[in-house]
């Protein structure tokens, strides 16, 4: 059965319309208001920031109020059946691993004030934020620099760099779209930069300069130079570390793992050898050894010292 919420409130967010200020406390007025159907009242208060007064409920809370009211769940008994199947292997390790820190998320979010302050438009990422700004004013910290800060607190915890991975793969599809959009950019504007040569007079003006050629027409001395995002933009192909030489697409880099891919059996076709002549050379191998074991044993038999220390009855 869903909840009753007809009785009035004793403690209510409030939003001030003068300041944009989120504050909760007890309401100063209670109106009834009989057509709002799943909560009957309606409430105002003075915002103790700016003074402003009978500032109305805050909108986030009144349609919170409503989705209680009409959230009744599966009523059948296949419906039930249907949601509680939905936690069948849940949670997976990796979400174990992850939702064990939600009790931190308080003290994390104090640490993370002191850099991220809930401040709702403050930011310049804040415009492309989809988190609704007078939630978002009553919490300690910005919630998306909050949510970053627990997922490194839990890669840390855990040694686990894994945790971090799409993070980081956001941030590598991040740095690739600007090196493109910077490299479209200087191709649109021109490698070269033409520009007129400038110089100053003696009374130190700027002047222009230029010259009449054959056919009696001025013409601009100018001064040509590359363009100037050349640098940066290398500089960030070797950061990120997509040149050719980080790709192994170099011609070098081709070759050596060409030779690398042939084995201890590559080679050219004069000096490589088949499995099948590398086996007899190993039988005449060992059959050569065994005959020099022989031979080994007859020159330790005939030799002089051992036959007399063995007539004076030395040890066999």
């Amino acid at each position: 059965m869903p909840k009753d919420w007809s009785a009035a409130l004793s403690h209510v967010s409030f939003r001030c319309g003068e300041c944009r200020a989120s504050f909760s406390a007890a309401p100063d007025l209670v109106e009834p208001l009989p057509e709002q159907a799943h909560h009957p009242w309606q409430y105002f208060a003075n915002c103790p920031k700016c003074g402003a007064e009978h500032q109305t409920q805050a909108s986030w809370e009144r349609a919170l109020l409503k989705a209680h009211q009409h959230a009744t769940g599966p009523k059948t008994e296949e419906g039930k059946a249907a949601t509680a199947r939905n936690l069948d292997g849940h949670p997976t390790s990796e979400e174990a691993l992850r939702t064990r820190f939600n009790a931190m998320k308080h003290g994390m979010a104090a640490r993370t004030a002191t850099y991220f302050p809930a401040k709702p438009g403050g930011y310049s990422f804040c415009k492309r934020c989809d988190v609704e700004r007078a939630w978002c004013a009553v919490q300690p910290a910005c919630v998306k620099q909050t949510e970053i800060f627990l997922l490194h607190h839990a890669a840390f915890d855990q040694r686990n760099p894994k945790v971090l991975a799409q993070l980081h793969a956001d941030l590598q599809a991040s740095l690739t779209a600007t090196l493109q959009m910077c490299i479209q950019e200087i191709l649109g504007e021109g490698v070269m930069i033409k520009q007129p040569r400038v110089e100053l007079d003696r009374e130190g003006n700027p002047v222009t300069l230029t010259y009449v050629d054959d056919a009696g027409v001025r013409k601009y001395v100018y001064n040509y130079q590359s363009h100037p995002a050349f640098k940066p933009l290398t500089e960030l192909v070797s950061r990120l570390g997509l040149s050719m030489t980080d790709l192994g697409m170099t011609v070098r880099a081709a070759g050596d793992e060409e030779d690398t891919l042939k084995g201890q059996l590559g080679g050219d076709s004069e000096t490589r050898e088949t499995l099948a002549d590398f086996g007899r050379r190993m039988l005449v191998a060992t059959e050569r050894a065994r005959d020099q074991i022989a031979a080994a044993q007859k020159r330790k038999a005939a030799d002089p010292v051992l036959v007399e220390f063995h007539a004076r009855g030395g040890d066999q």
